[in-house]
């Protein structure tokens, strides 16, 4: 291996109990997906006012809406009434986003339009139950990023970890005023996230497990040459920055963007449980394309992402068997992979740590209650809290007995 390489040399991959353990998948909740900057769609997709989209993120909802200002906002498709969704369709156009449970109703920019009845309930002020929003923030390729953290400043900047990622010379040469939004399409998975995205990170298995593959190794381009803060650059070779030619590149924690002359597609490996995953792809195709070269590329790498589901869902099997622990990464055409876990490992301590200071579970992305109403929400929150830490209701088990 070369010198470079040595400190990963045998480096083992994650235990088999990070991919199936609720209660770590809980954690990856709480430390990456609740703070992480997320990309989930391009701002093509909200080409007029009242255009939405709705989204989940390992189990956060949410939705994104264009106003009649032009603003490309992001909510969470909660009710601030009784947590009904906002938002029911995947796609679609609402100028007034009405709660089909009691009737509330909001502007396109969140703020609460009518709360039936409530007009001369005392203490209650329409200023404090507008649409939680979500942070977002809109790259130079229009790529459209979410946080979810519940701060009013993210812990972590879109700066931090992904700063560069729009202004890689290799994309220069695409126009992305040339593209429009398509269609989106999803496939279920059994397998952890993390199972899919190590996939996505290596070519190692791509001479076996992807023969259609193998003209995009020729020459002296590499699986990745860009390991970048939260990013990878993927299919380059260091003398074609400008190329223009298909470039991947992943975003930490679950999301690619693969950018074609005919064609880009955002994938996001979306978390649904432990040893589950939504494979959701955005389409976007050029203006210039026919339709004939769009089919012929998108059932190419449509059966690539087959092919990746089929692995995945084999691996999990095998690691939800409890008959294997871990094996060796090679250090050479699984650095990527190494380089991504790194990140997660990192996330994931540095939170925890972050807990053992409170003594308590810091859920990031949860929102407090208003101040009319907190003393007594913040009661029950605890009453609750000892119940289920001081019983075996904590582990899902019959109880052996109350704490009292």
């Amino acid at each position: 291996p070369r010198a470079h390489h040595k400190s990963i040399n045998m480096q083992s991959t994650l235990p088999a109990s990070w991919y199936r353990e609720p209660g770590f998948y809980q954690l990856e909740r709480r430390a990456i997906f609740s703070k992480s900057w997320i990309l989930v769609s391009h701002i093509h997709q909200f080409n007029e006012p009242g255009k939405y989209a709705r989204y989940e993120m390992a189990g956060y909802p949410f939705f994104i809406i264009k106003d009649r200002a032009g603003n490309i906002n992001a909510f969470l498709n909660i009710c601030r009434h009784r947590a009904f969704p906002i938002v029911h369709e995947n796609e679609g156009k609402a100028f007034v986003l009405s709660c089909k449970y009691h009737g509330w109703s909001y502007s396109m920019n969140g703020n609460l339009a009518k709360a039936p009845r409530f007009d001369h309930v005392e203490d209650f002020d329409k200023e404090e139950y507008k649409l939680y929003k979500v942070h977002s923030h809109v790259d130079r390729l229009g790529f459209f990023w979410v946080n979810l953290d519940a701060a009013e400043k993210p812990t972590l900047s879109w700066e931090e970890q992904f700063g560069g990622v729009d202004t890689q010379p290799r994309l220069e040469n695409f126009d992305m005023s040339d593209y429009e939004y398509d269609h989106t399409w999803s496939m279920e998975g059994k397998f952890n996230w993390k199972t899919l995205i190590e996939n996505y990170n290596e070519c190692y298995h791509c001479p076996t497990a992807h023969p259609g593959l193998a003209p995009f190794f020729k020459g002296n381009k590499q699986m990745n040459y860009g390991l970048e803060k939260y990013w990878v650059a993927h299919l380059g070779a260091k003398g074609e920055e400008r190329s223009g030619s298909v470039s991947p590149t992943y975003m930490f924690p679950n999301a690619s963007v693969t950018l074609t002359p005919v064609f880009f597609y955002m994938m996001s490996i979306v978390p649904t449980s432990a040893t589950t995953s939504l494979m959701r792809y955005e389409v976007y195709r050029s203006k210039s394309a026919t339709p004939e070269q769009v089919k012929e590329k998108l059932d190419f790498f449509s059966q690539v992402e087959s092919e990746d589901k089929w692995l995945a869902n084999g691996s999990q099997a095998n690691l939800n068997s409890d008959t294997y622990m871990t094996g060796p990464f090679h250090p050479d055409v699984e650095e990527a992979v190494v380089y991504v876990i790194g990140r997660v490992k990192g996330m994931l301590h540095e939170h925890v740590d972050e807990e053992k200071k409170r003594g308590a579970e810091w859920w990031p992305a949860r929102r407090g209650p208003v101040q009319a109403t907190k003393s007594s929400a913040e009661q029950d929150e605890a009453f609750c809290r000892g119940v289920c830490e001081n019983s075996a209701l904590r582990g899902g088990s019959a109880p052996e007995g109350l704490a009292w």
